[in-house]
């Protein structure tokens, strides 16, 4: 897709119009409302094309509580925007957790009402489709009622490759022992050249793709994310976005587009250019006129902030992210963004939606009508240490997030 598409101002307006209306926009006209839409005509597309998507619950924006299990950081692949990873000779730095301690966070999640874990790691040298079957068997049995969305493409292909086995036969192995669906980890960007660029040692977009379009075959629904500010172009954005729509056009498995931006702190892409906010808010408003088969937009503020954030559900999004107990990969690169339940409630509020808590798949499980209802004395609450975390407190802080 040249770098250089345009349309003329009047087309432009034409496209915009037809976009908000619920038509098909091509990768050429996407490109072209990235780079010269005005801002806030595009936001008004996009949450025209939300309102009617959501029509008689267009007034709620939604969160999830989860909590992100990292189970090791220990890791093969060294992708170098991750500060969180260590290598395998790594032992000073490298660490594992074991069953145990992995079960207590999950009695945690349930014990502080949530519903959902993340289980998301390195790309350990010894772990195969045979490690993750013994964890997410073990959690199931132990806490039934909570939903593991866990892992993606890259770690499948790597436990495939692990085990000596196709990345069918691990999907399928790890979903009879307990995973749910995939949390479409490992993404990144999709077009060859700046995937290359960041992570060499992943498997290739297209590769990221089939595997996931497996799993969706075999019953196993995901979400996909973009991470946005390590020097990818406007054109590389939008042919990311073309990737996922093709294959969702075919599978229809995507539950949610999840884009944030690259964190620039403890990782070898030091000196980047981050995207701006503006760039963020106009990918969101791009995202949800393009992806016309994808069910959500989900707004990042854990590396973009609150503000950005709360913008963002003006901008096509219906999903503000996650109350989750515990994350450390993208904190480990420079996220600071921290806050608890009760001012995430606040920040939906205040944009004009009712907040409403959900499960992986979207239903409402709390909506908060009335704010005279909210709790008072929460345990979602925001102190945010990971030394707290870490050390197993009775009620450990959980940090807003959006990684879901």
């Amino acid at each position: 897709m040249p770098e250089n598409s345009e349309l003329a101002g009047t087309n432009r307006a034409a496209v915009l119009a037809r976009a908000a209306e619920g038509g098909r926009i091509t990768p050429e006209e996407a490109l072209d409302l990235y780079r010269h839409a005005p801002l806030h005509a595009l936001g008004a597309a996009a949450d025209a094309v939300r309102r009617r998507r959501y029509a008689g619950t267009e007034h709620i924006a939604t969160y999830i509580i989860e909590r992100n299990i990292n189970y090791t950081n220990v890791c093969v692949t060294a992708c170098k925007f991750c500060a969180f990873y260590a290598a395998p000779k790594d032992t000073a730095k490298g660490w594992t957790r074991d069953l145990d301690d992995i079960l207590r966070r999950c009695a945690e999640t349930v014990e502080l009402g949530g519903t959902q874990i993340m289980f998301q790691g390195g790309h350990h040298p010894d772990y195969g489709v045979e490690y993750y079957e013994q964890h997410f068997s073990a959690i199931k049995k132990a806490f039934p009622q909570l939903v593991i969305h866990s892992l993606g493409a890259s770690e499948v292909e790597h436990m495939a490759r692990i085990s000596g086995v196709t990345p069918e036969e691990a999907i399928r192995r790890i979903h009879a022992a307990g995973l749910d669906s995939f949390a479409g980890a490992g993404a990144e960007l999709l077009p060859a050249r700046p995937r290359k660029a960041i992570a060499p040692l992943k498997e290739s977009g297209e590769r990221w793709l089939e595997i996931m379009e497996t799993a969706h075959r075999l019953g196993v629904e995901s979400t996909s994310t973009m991470l946005m500010g390590t020097g990818e172009t406007n054109a590389e954005r939008i042919e990311h976005l073309r990737m996922i729509r093709e294959v969702q056009d075919r599978t229809g498995g995507f539950r949610a587009f999840i884009p944030y931006t690259y964190q620039p702190e403890n990782n070898h892409l030091k000196g980047r250019t981050q995207a701006t906010l503006f760039e963020y808010l106009r990918i969101i408003a791009v995202a949800r006129l393009f992806l016309d088969n994808v069910a959500h937009i989900q707004g990042s503020w854990l590396t973009t902030g609150k503000e950005v954030g709360q913008l963002s559900l003006h901008y096509g999004a219906d999903d503000l992210g996650s109350v989750m107990l515990e994350e450390n990969v993208v904190s480990s690169a420079g996220a600071k963004h921290r806050s608890d339940r009760l001012e995430l409630l606040h920040l939906i509020r205040a944009a004009g939606r009712v907040p409403a808590q959900r499960s992986t798949t979207y239903e409402h499980l709390v909506v908060h009508e009335d704010p005279a209802h909210d709790p008072v004395d929460d345990h979602v609450v925001s102190h945010l240490s990971s030394t707290a975390i870490e050390g197993g407190t009775a009620h450990p802080e959980l940090k807003l997030v959006d990684a879901s």
